[in-house]
């Protein structure tokens, strides 16, 4: 019922505010204003008495999760009124910092994204967000196991369902042959497209690229995350706490689209990022979002054309 007026205020907002946007992106417009407001609400426990009391759960997308539900949980452990943390399987070492995180949910959906406790979800005009912090997993999970000769850049690929459609953003083979081609005399590359076995779904199917044998056969010198994960020399728990301790001692990433891309932004140094289409276009979420997760410098291609561009300029 709370969240039913807040809407109805924001709606109003909107039509005196925002005369001139586009419809389809009205309501992302709204829903900014909707956690705004309904955050009022905690003003005492949060700046008055701060005292543990928040237990935050999240039954969203993996992205999702990583850009708002993280961030928040981390504010409120440092401001000292986090209580506890409900998620997914392999997401305790996200929440390091909780004393109580328990993971209970099964499958991630997009109707979880709508969680309006958080101070944004999705999609937002404004990311000058309050009661955000960046999470300090690059720090956290360093470590002395994962060191080559050469600096490392990680390839992090995805081949799903999108928008209940067809793959839209992935590197495909000639795409990655080129980039390979281009980049393995000066860097260690470590290939990374996780398996439907190794995470939660994000409720989209995950199709073959036929990618791993390719790679095996053409570029031996690709190091496959995987394979490393098979090995698992650092005793992770579980491939997400892998993921983690593998990426925290590179700073050179090229990601796709989606909770791909969020996860390498969250480890500083550079990152380029293949999104085609998405309403992070709109809302310039590669400019104001993702340098924010750890400073890293966020490098946005639209195409594989531009892709292959800025490889050549920024690796």
């Amino acid at each position: 019922m709370w969240i039913f007026v807040l809407k109805k205020a924001a709606s109003f907002i909107i039509a005196l505010r925002y005369r001139g946007i586009p419809a389809k992106y009205k309501y992302f417009y709204r829903d900014t204003i909707v956690c705004k407001l309904n955050q009022i609400r905690y003003f005492f426990k949060d700046y008055m008495l701060k005292k543990p009391y928040k237990v935050i759960s999240f039954e969203g997308e993996f992205a999702a999760e990583l850009q708002f539900a993280l961030p928040f949980a981390y504010w409120h452990y440092k401001n000292g009124t986090l209580k506890a943390t409900r998620s997914f399987a392999q997401t305790k070492e996200l929440y390091f910092f909780s004393k109580d995180h328990e993971e209970i949910f099964t499958e991630r959906s997009n109707e979880g994204n709508y969680n309006f406790e958080l101070p944004r979800i999705l999609y937002s005009q404004d990311y000058h967000m309050k009661k955000w912090l960046p999470v300090p997993l690059k720090s956290i999970y360093q470590n002395d196991i994962y060191h080559f000769d050469k600096p490392m850049l990680i390839i992090a690929n995805k081949f799903n369902s999108e928008w209940d459609g067809p793959p839209v953003n992935f590197i495909g083979l000639e795409l990655l042959h080129t980039i390979i081609t281009q980049l393995n005399g000066r860097y260690t590359i470590i290939y990374n497209r996780p398996q439907p076995g190794n995470i939660v779904n994000d409720n989209s199917a995950i199709y073959d690229l036929q990618d791993f044998e390719w790679l095996t056969n053409t570029h031996p010198e690709v190091l496959l995350l995987d394979h490393l994960f098979r090995e698992n020399k650092i005793k992770a728990y579980n491939f997400n706490h892998f993921q983690l301790c593998v990426y925290a001692n590179c700073s050179n990433f090229i990601s796709v689209h989606g909770g791909t891309a969020t996860l390498a932004s969250y480890f500083g140094g550079k990152n380029l990022i293949l999104s085609k289409q998405g309403p992070e276009h709109y809302f310039s979420c590669f400019k104001k979002l993702y340098p924010q997760f750890s400073g890293a410098a966020i490098y946005h291609a639209a195409s594989d054309e531009e892709l292959s561009d800025l490889v050549n300029k920024i690796f």
